[in-house]
């Protein structure tokens, strides 16, 4: 079952990545269309209207996919912002309870909004629903995305959660003490 939970994170994370070269493709094309028009209208000769449109639009969705792909692996990474400062005086036994309080509470929210995100995507898939921009995009596309990345993240939420009930340190943890014993941030 690691080696399974594992395998979906890293195929959210790399969906992730993929979709950040994406962005950076699109906007690197746009910039050198733009530069490249500039150079060939200082010159007298008019320029070729390389352009991306919808670009800021298409950008959004995928930058909002690659942010709820990357959620599971960011979290077993140690990589989201905790404030460890009341964890210090608990000892380990009320670090566990607590750890296991918030990973509870952080899972049934992600479970929520992934419900809830997914419904809308059914909704928008039903109705037929597009953008606004110059390129239609049909809206459940990108939210189906965002709704698998929020189901992976609850997934990785409610991972994290047994491993602390079961008196293991989650691996957000692991990470952090690693960090902590190399002196890194």
């Amino acid at each position: 079952m690691r080696k399974l939970l594992d395998r979906l994170y890293g195929a959210a994370l790399a969906g992730s990545c993929i979709g950040m070269v994406i962005i950076a493709s699109l906007v690197f094309i746009q910039v050198m269309g733009r530069v490249i028009d500039r150079g060939l209208s200082m010159a007298g000769l008019g320029g070729l209207g390389i352009s991306i449109p919808s670009l800021a639009e298409i950008g959004g969705y995928l930058f909002v996919g690659t942010i709820a792909l990357a959620l599971p692996a960011t979290l077993r990474a140690a990589g989201h912002v905790r404030v460890t400062l009341v964890l210090r005086f608990l000892g380990p036994a009320g670090n566990r309870i607590l750890a296991s309080l918030v990973l509870a509470i952080a899972a049934a929210i992600a479970g929520y909004a992934a419900w809830h995100v997914g419904d809308n995507a059914v909704d928008a898939w039903a109705r037929g629903s597009v953008s606004y921009g110059l390129i239609p995009i049909r809206t459940w596309i990108p939210q189906a995305v965002m709704t698998l990345g929020l189901a992976i993240f609850a997934v990785a939420l409610i991972d994290e959660l047994v491993s602390a009930v079961r008196g293991q340190d989650p691996a957000f943890r692991v990470e952090e003490r690693r960090r902590e014993e190399e002196g890194i941030g």
